[in-house]
């Protein structure tokens, strides 16, 4: 594992998510490019498109579930270098989503494309989707 990369995604997902909480939540919505792209605060309780609200629990077990199984993947399987920052961007990603959950008991969301009926999302989320991406990538070129 690339523990840079986890490090990084966290602690910019969570400083993002601070900044968010003092300066985004009071107002709610400030747009970047009005009816293309907003900062929007929410509090996600569920999963993308609102699927799974208030299952906490399912969340927090399916996040250490999917830790476990990506580090028992690594140590016993020592990835190349695009499988090691792959993975690593995944794990940052949940880590930080995990982190909001325990501490807060949802996640802070506020990149919202408002012009597209999209999810709100976060630098975690953001992780997430380009690490599952790249390990895509690497299992269509690799054939696993």
């Amino acid at each position: 594992m690339s523990y840079i990369i986890i490090i990084a995604v966290v602690l910019f997902d969570q400083l993002s998510k601070v900044l968010t909480l003092k300066y985004l939540a009071p107002i709610k919505d400030i747009p970047i490019i009005k009816n293309v792209f907003h900062l929007t605060y929410v509090e996600n309780r569920g999963a993308a498109f609102g699927m799974l609200q208030n299952q906490k629990v399912f969340f927090v077990v399916t996040t250490i579930i999917i830790l476990g199984a990506i580090y028992f993947y690594v140590r016993n399987n020592k990835p190349n270098r695009f499988l090691t920052i792959s993975l690593s961007l995944i794990v940052g990603g949940a880590l930080g989503n995990f982190i909001d959950r325990i501490r807060l008991g949802f996640v802070v969301d506020y990149f919202n494309f408002t012009l597209i009926n999209f999810p709100v999302f976060n630098i975690a989320d953001s992780a997430v989707v380009i690490g599952a991406f790249l390990v895509s990538i690497y299992i269509i070129k690799y054939d696993l």
